[in-house]
């Protein structure tokens, strides 16, 4: 009978991890492929009128993939242009005040109804793509203020103070230590902006900004629900792929051994 000795044990837990990192992996885009699949077999399959033929087509498609990435990756740029920034001030400022202002101002923004703060945007400025952006960012901006404020305050102080003993400024420590520790957390935080950005720019479609939201939206108030359907689809296909992606720059970029 075959002893399993400490090393072939941590061999085969290694071996079992790398599998179940691997199933990890390509689930999401797997997953994916066969909804994709399922649709496109279920609308050969079933017959189209002219209206529906007007818009599930590969021109119609394509445009309005773009237009809905196209609104997502601004949004999630503009936030970690903006959010990360806002969160190292916050850390940093000895101020309650200045620290109660920014969050209660990222916590309006997501506490408000999507669609609400979208429509009272358009109200008060104007319609179009430039108004859709602004709601987006301001919808998505707490979970990466709040991750980057919660990443940085979990650096352990002892890291820090061993920092400063070697002669560090405290802008060395920030970018040598202080965010490459605390960027798996912020990372989590972009992550999940970017999840948001992608829901919340369907509802876009009602100040004429475009993006798979159309097709919602026409297939619900025409009741052509194969295009209902294809619209909601798009929209999870490419939440989960971006979620998918994302998971990988996180785990790309993750300091060693954390």
């Amino acid at each position: 009978m075959a002893v399993l000795t400490p090393t072939k044990n941590a061999r085969l837990d290694a071996a079992a991890g790398g599998r179940m990192s691997l199933l990890r992996s390509i689930a999401s885009p797997v997953l994916v492929a066969v909804a994709l699949l399922a649709l496109f077999v279920w609308l050969g399959s079933i017959p189209l009128d002219s209206i529906e033929q007007r818009t599930l087509n590969a021109d119609y498609i394509v445009a309005r993939v773009q237009e809905h990435l196209g609104l997502t990756v601004a949004a999630s740029a503009l936030v970690a242009v903006l959010a990360i920034p806002a969160g190292i001030a916050v850390y940093r400022s000895k101020s309650r005040v200045f620290r109660g202002a920014m969050l209660g101002l990222a916590n309006i923004g997501q506490a408000t109804p999507a669609v609400g703060v979208v429509i009272l945007l358009a109200i008060v400025w104007q319609t179009g793509y430039t108004t859709a952006l602004v709601a987006l960012v301001a919808y998505s901006f707490l979970p990466v203020l709040r991750n980057t404020l919660t990443g940085l305050e979990q650096v352990d102080a002892g890291v820090r103070e061993s920092a400063r003993g070697m002669g560090m400024t405290p802008n060395q420590v920030l970018r040598r230590i202080e965010l490459p520790l605390a960027s798996p957390t912020i990372l989590a935080g972009l992550r999940t902006s970017l999840v948001f950005c992608v829901g919340v720019a369907t509802i876009a479609t009602f100040i004429n900004a475009g993006g798979l939201g159309d097709m919602i939206v026409n297939g619900l108030k025409l009741q052509r629900y194969p295009v209902l359907v294809s619209g909601a689809v798009l929209v999870a296909a490419i939440a989960i792929l971006i979620d998918w992606a994302a998971g990988l720059v996180e785990n790309a970029v993750r300091p060693r051994g954390l």
